[in-house]
């Protein structure tokens, strides 16, 4: 549905032509000039088996480095490809924070004329 079409149906609507309109609003028709102001969610954990395998060597070897190398290397690569996927992930979303878009409604309000 194009917006022409809902403002059509808006205007039948409240067009007082089969005598009471149908719909009254209590508000005006009208976005806010701001949006909420909320956390996003917190993703899930990720490389936990990696890190618990590296703690486990950690304690049989008495948190020797050297002996764990390989752990060590496994857990950091997956921290990256982590890293690298959450990038990726948050460059697609196109969203905005909501204190962007409360600067951008800021310097572009809504037109206070109802429809």
């Amino acid at each position: 549905m194009s917006g022409s079409v809902i403002q059509e149906k808006v205007a039948k609507l409240l067009s007082r032509q089969s005598g009471k309109p149908v719909l009254r609003p209590i508000k005006p028709l009208a976005l806010k000039n701001e949006v909420a102001s909320r956390k996003l969610k917190k993703g899930e954990a990720t490389c936990v088996t990696e890190m618990s395998l590296l703690m486990a060597c950690w304690k049989q070897n008495d948190f020797n480095n050297t002996v764990c190398s390989k752990e060590v290397s496994v857990f950091y690569t997956c921290v990256e490809k982590a890293q690298n996927k959450a990038k990726a992930k948050q460059g697609t979303q196109g969203r905005l924070l909501p204190k962007e878009a409360n600067t951008l409604l800021k310097r572009f309000p809504n037109q206070s004329s109802e429809i």
